[in-house]
């Protein structure tokens, strides 16, 4: 029995390819390539339904050394699963782990890989992967064998909040303020902050009909692909904000608040995606550090004038966040709720809570 490796590749739709081991499941399988920065997290990451879609590709050049945790992605628990499954199409990495030590470990990345039936490659040049992202911006790509062909699939043309979202509404019960989350593909760990406040949850699909509820704010959550796409979440936000009920937006949720508004939103060439994002307070020195998962964002320009930019990336200048001048309406483009990631926005959903 031959002992050699299996060396599978990552063809980009500019016909570059980068050659690897195969490991996870077998491929091919198809979508956008991106990268995230972060150190450590990908149990976090790699369960985040923003990815759906999407091959991801982890800058740091060693991943999985502390293995996979048991599915902890129970809301009310304090897990770190976002979801209760893998949201990304595939994964790419420099070196992974043959081994891995945890106290709570259950499996190794490769296994959980496996069980969830997603490729992924090691082995490759992830850095100058990285660089070339950066240069022509996000590309579609797919991982295949050399005995293997497929089509290139960019999955920001179909409705990829539909796929990741509840199928119908769900209630945790905490206390006397009841807030609607919107799950446009939200993060378990939004659902525990807002928990942690003694506030009652009650998640709905992206296209559900809120709006005779019982209920005290409205949170949008995150998500993945084109906000564009979600033209009955948008319809319903606007309905909410003629209440004038305090609304928060996250992430895909600012750029749902924005469209709501009657701004517009537009692709970033290649995406903010990590833990280390600084963004600065519009009007102020204060700077924070952020985690973040987005390749979309507001654009201010076409931002209606009893609206206002909030923060701001440090980086690249694009638009982290937008509120009303005088309604209780406001969205952030980062994860106040970090997991993985710093915690520096976390008094947002203090102030959120406030505001009930």
């Amino acid at each position: 029995m031959s002992t050699e490796p299996i060396f599978n590749r990552l063809i980009l739709q500019d016909e570059t390819v980068f050659e690897g081991q195969a490991f996870g499941f077998p491929g091919p399988v198809a979508g956008e390539v991106v990268f995230n920065t972060g150190m450590v997290g990908y149990p976090e990451a790699l369960t985040d339904p923003s990815y759906r879609g999407q091959i991801l590709v982890l800058t740091y050049p060693l991943v999985g050394n502390y293995g996979v945790a048991a599915s902890q992605a129970n809301p009310g628990s304090d897990g770190c699963f976002e979801s209760s499954r893998i949201q990304i199409a595939g994964l790419i990495v420099s070196e992974i782990s043959g081994g891995y030590h945890h106290w709570n470990a259950s499996k190794s990345l490769a296994d959980w890989l496996k069980d969830e039936e997603v490729p992924a490659l090691s082995g490759v040049d992830t850095r100058a992967l990285t660089k070339l992202l950066r240069q022509s911006g996000s590309m579609l790509g797919m991982i295949a064998s050399k005995a293997q062909h497929g089509q290139f699939y960019d999955p920001n043309e179909d409705n990829l909040v539909a796929q990741v979202s509840v199928a119908s509404p769900r209630t945790y019960p905490r206390g006397k303020n009841r807030v609607i989350i919107i799950d446009c593909g939200c993060k378990s760990s939004i659902i525990r902050k807002l928990l942690d406040r003694d506030i009652t949850v009650i998640q709905v699909p992206w296209d559900y009909d809120f709006l005779g509820e019982d209920f005290d704010g409205v949170v949008i959550s995150n998500g993945p692909g084109d906000p564009k796409m979600c033209g009955r979440t948008i319809a319903n936000v606007r309905r909410a904000m003629e209440r004038e009920c305090p609304v928060f937006g996250i992430c895909l949720g600012n750029q749902i608040l924005a469209l709501a508004a009657g701004a517009d939103t537009y692709k970033l060439k290649y995406g903010h995606r990590g833990q280390n994002q600084p963004c600065i307070e519009v009007g102020t020195k204060r700077c924070y550090i952020t985690s973040q998962n987005h390749g979309y964002a507001v654009d201010i320009r076409t931002l209606a004038p009893d609206w206002r930019p909030w923060f701001s990336n440090a980086n690249d200048d694009t638009n982290e966040g937008i509120r009303h001048s005088s309604k209780p309406f406001r969205g952030v483009q980062f994860h106040p709720e970090a997991a993985p990631g710093p915690i520096d926005t976390e008094f947002l959903f203090d102030e959120f809570r406030q505001s009930l």
